[in-house]
């Protein structure tokens, strides 16, 4: 079914100019695929022949959909005391080592059954969605039995195939201890090892990440992980720099790494290391605020680097417990000073890019999958400037209209 968007101001994302940016556009859709943009009244005669739907979008904006490529959307509880905690004075990193973070999630993960999680990651994804988001990322890393690892990952190929969107799973099993691995952590590298060549056998990882951080895996244990990904050949993706400067980033390059995520702590040698390999640094605002933090990442660095920048949600119950992808571009601006623009393709273009989609993904042009975000604005600068409002109107995936 060959689908006209017309009437519409269109932000392509692509380099062509400030934001990509058509001022009386229109977009024509073949199914799932994009096979043309531009100026309406550029659109050639033989195409217009071959219309069969027309979409008058009342000079509304259009931008690609948004991609929310850092989530831990699939778990079971909540830890909302522990916020409580933190205000009261406790670090995350004692909150952790008392019992809480990761391993009170494993538990109530663990305790939850495939529909209960199915449910609840439905209805966060839902929540995303409703600000724009048409592809995110979903990461295991609650379950920590090879069990468990599998049933957070089919949860989130069946989220994708029930809402119609892009899902891309990744494996994280190197997140945290398990307590039943208690004082044995490369006995447990061993293991999760051993799971993801299984995993992957059926088809459920896209990628793989870690936790290299004081409170997590070490950098030997963490090249271990991605020595195995490497092998079977899956992409590595790293949380690296959160909390402490381990290296991580610069390990991570070392396996070219899709991207590196958080980065507060990044060295100059990292952004080096990052440069070189082309991974994309993903900015989460959403855990730097929740979490009160002050280091800030080294944004400038970053962009003298030419490093691609992305931004996520990073939504996850202990550290980012956020379902507005529009206000983490507002906080990108107000906390990491980007501009709104690198707001935006942090959220398009270079999220795609940091999940190994930037062929079909990220941008509205020629031979990209059909996924957009109409919205009631006059200028896509006013995605990062308003918070607490949400001007979308609908989703478009695959080429098909969906409703908020």
């Amino acid at each position: 079914m060959t689908t006209l968007w017309h009437n519409a101001k269109i932000a392509t994302m692509t380099r062509a100019t400030a934001w990509g940016l058509i001022e009386r556009g229109a977009i024509v859709t073949d199914d799932a695929s994009i096979i043309w943009v531009g100026a309406e009244a550029e659109c050639p005669a033989e195409l217009m022949s071959h219309i069969t739907v027309r979409h008058d979008l009342e000079r509304a904006l259009l931008t690609p959909g948004l991609i929310d490529c850092h989530t831990h959307l699939v778990y079971g509880g909540d830890r909302a005391k522990e916020f409580e905690l933190r205000l009261q004075g406790a670090s995350y990193a004692e909150i952790a080592h008392a019992g809480g973070g990761i391993r009170s999630t494993v538990l109530a993960t663990r305790r939850a059954d495939d529909a209960t999680l199915f449910k609840t990651g439905c209805a966060r994804a839902r929540l995303l969605m409703a600000e724009g988001v048409t592809t995110l990322e979903i990461k295991s890393g609650y379950g920590l039995t090879q069990l468990d690892e599998a049933r957070m990952l089919r949860v989130a190929r069946l989220i994708g195939e029930a809402l119609q969107i892009t899902v891309r799973t990744t494996y994280l099993a190197a997140h945290a201890l398990p307590p039943e691995f208690d004082g044995r952590a490369d006995d447990y590298i061993d293991a999760l090892n051993d799971w993801m060549t299984a995993l992957n056998a059926e088809s459920l990882i896209d990628a793989v990440d870690g936790f290299c951080e004081h409170i997590g895996f070490t950098p030997s244990q963490t090249r271990r992980v991605f020595a195995r990904a490497q092998h079977i050949g899956l992409p590595v993706k790293l949380h690296a720099e959160q909390l402490s400067d381990q290296s991580g980033a610069a390990l991570a390059a070392e396996f070219n790494a899709l991207s590196c995520d958080h980065l507060e702590f990044l060295s100059a040698h990292g952004v080096q290391a990052m440069q070189n390999s082309g991974s994309v640094a993903v900015l989460l605002p959403g855990a730097f605020y929740f979490l009160r933090a002050t280091q800030l990442p080294p944004i400038q660095a970053l962009r003298d680097a030419g490093v691609p920048i992305a931004v996520a949600t990073d939504h996850n119950p202990g550290t980012s417990p956020c379902l507005s992808p529009l206000l983490m571009l507002n906080m990108a601006c107000t906390l990491f000073r980007l501009t709104p623009e690198e707001a935006l393709r942090g959220m398009t273009v270079n999220a795609a890019c940091a999940l190994g989609l930037a062929a079909t993904h990220g941008t509205l042009e020629m031979g990209k999958r059909a996924d957009f975000a109409v919205w009631d604005v006059d200028h896509p600068h006013e995605l990062a400037y308003w918070f607490g409002h949400n001007p979308c109107r609908h989703i478009v995936t695959g080429g098909k209209m969906r409703e908020r």
